[in-house]
């Protein structure tokens, strides 16, 4: 993450107001892998609870929060299409928690942009198709690292081995966001 995002994130006067480093990684991810580009001016307000003032005391302040913002969207859709995109640092699993906070803290970010974008992905992967069910996988995996004491035991009621295949559904997110991304983009191309 850019230096000067994390200083803006780090500032306590707006530490309350802001989703938090891995949050908003995630829900820029989200964004990011979005079959149709939504402009930020859209979804900027989303990243300090939706309110329609922003935490900022100047333009200036929101205009840095605001570039720094858009600098991650474009590295992470330009890494999701050219299938390079990978778990930001700080996500990894945790042999006690299965999961680190930064992954539990990302995975929250992507399902909340994922909301935001429901819609579009709904109409462009209809229920039924297979393209569905990949976007259906994805999400699903990604709710597993948000709440891994309910994936677990539900693994575990299915008699998988739930640290294996833990670690199998976290070494899978990179390439099942990019497939899913450089899918919906063709998609949307041959609307």
């Amino acid at each position: 993450m850019s230096a000067q995002l994390s200083a803006i994130l780090q500032d306590p006067e707006l530490s309350q107001h802001l989703l938090s480093e891995h949050q908003t990684r995630g829900f820029v991810t989200a964004m990011a892998a979005a079959p149709h580009l939504l402009d930020p001016a859209e979804w900027l307000a989303y990243l300090w609870g939706g309110d329609e003032t922003s935490p900022f005391t100047s333009h200036e302040a929101l205009e840095n929060y605001a570039n720094a913002i858009v600098q991650i969207w474009n590295d992470a859709r330009q890494a999701l299409l050219s299938n390079r995109w990978e778990w930001p640092e700080g996500c990894d699993l945790d042999d006690r928690e299965l999961v680190t906070p930064a992954t539990r803290e990302f995975a929250e970010g992507v399902l909340q942009g994922w909301q935001l974008a429901r819609d579009d992905w709904e109409t462009i992967m209809p229920e039924n198709s297979q393209d569905n069910a990949l976007l259906g996988g994805v999400l699903l995996s990604v709710s597993l690292l948000y709440d891994p004491e309910s994936a677990m035991a539900a693994l575990s009621e299915q008699g998988a081995e739930g640290l294996a295949q833990f670690e199998e559904i976290f070494k899978a997110i990179p390439p099942m966001l990019c497939g899913l991304t450089q899918r919906a983009q063709q998609l949307t191309e041959n609307q």
